[in-house]
This record gives structure tokens, sequence and C-alpha cells, in this order.
């Protein structure tokens, strides 16, 4: 009997926005496609590069349109706001409360379980680059540092392909 080796289809997700329940979309479908099997990575561009900047460090930037663009966008996994329903903080206070109260995992959590179950995350280099950002602002769990070329490599060879 010959046995039918089944590849398992790789996920790529393209995480555009820094907003706490699209991120916790894509940790869900990250976590559990990985969980699988399925190789995952997450591309951060753009807003979505707060899900993975390291807290602290205000003022980011090689000049003062950068840096003031990192003052009134300062995010970091912990920090970021609602799509709907901020409520000027209060909905993401509410949010996590009763995310917690029915056991599902903060955004800090959803990130170090993600990188547990192998999946890669890809700071892009040309939104890094616009907000004067470095490698070093990124949390431990972040790979190599890509552009779109790069990004699109990986994603021609997966069967699934989201951006959020």
């Amino acid at each position: 009997m010959q046995q039918t080796i089944q590849k398992k289809t790789p996920v790529t997700i393209v995480l555009f926005s820094g907003d706490m329940d699209k991120a916790m979309a894509a940790f869900v479908i990250a976590t559990a496609a990985a969980s699988m099997g399925m190789p995952v990575s997450i591309f951060f561009t753009f807003w979505g590069l707060n899900v993975i900047k390291k807290k602290g460090g205000l003022i980011k930037g090689q000049h003062w349109m950068q840096k003031m663009l990192n003052i009134v966008n300062y995010g970091h996994a912990r920090k970021l706001a609602l799509s709907k329903l901020n409520m000027l903080g209060m909905g993401p206070v509410m949010m996590k409360e009763m995310m917690s109260k029915k056991r599902v995992p903060s955004m800090d959590e959803f990130i170090k379980t993600a990188a547990a179950l192998g999946v890669k995350f890809y700071p892009c280099e040309m939104s890094m680059t616009v907000m004067g950002l470095k490698k070093e602002d990124f949390i431990d769990e972040c790979g190599e540092v890509i552009g779109a070329v790069s990004y699109l490599s990986i994603a021609k060879e997966s069967n699934i392909n989201l951006f959020i």
C-alpha cells in the first residue's frame, strides 16, 4: 500500500492594521493554522508594526516628522485600540476584561504562542524606513526584516493568503 504524503498548506497573513480586534483575528488564525501543522508567516506593515513593537521608546526617528509620527502612533501589543467602540481607550479595557473572564489569551500570550508554534514574524522594511524604526525597536520573536518582493516570494508558495 502506497502512503500518500500530504504537503501542509502554507499560510501567509499581511497584518496592515494596528487595531486590537484585527490583530487578535490574525493571531487566532495564525495559531490555529500553526497548530494544524501549517507553516505560517505574518508580514507586519504600516500600522500593523505596532503589534510587534517593544514597549517603551516613544520618540523614534531620524527627523521631526518621523518623531512626530511615532509620538502620535505610539503603540505596542498592550496598547492597541479597537477598530470600533474604542471609547477613548475604555473599549480595549472592557474587551480585555471580558476576554480574560472567558480565558481568551491576551495579545502578548498570542504572540508567544504563535512564536512557539513556529509562526514567522516579518516586519516590513519600507514601512520601517518611512517611520524611522529599526530592527531593535521590535520584539525578539521577529525574524528578518523583509520587503514586498521577499514577502511575495513567500506568499506565492502559499495557498492561503490573508490581508488584515
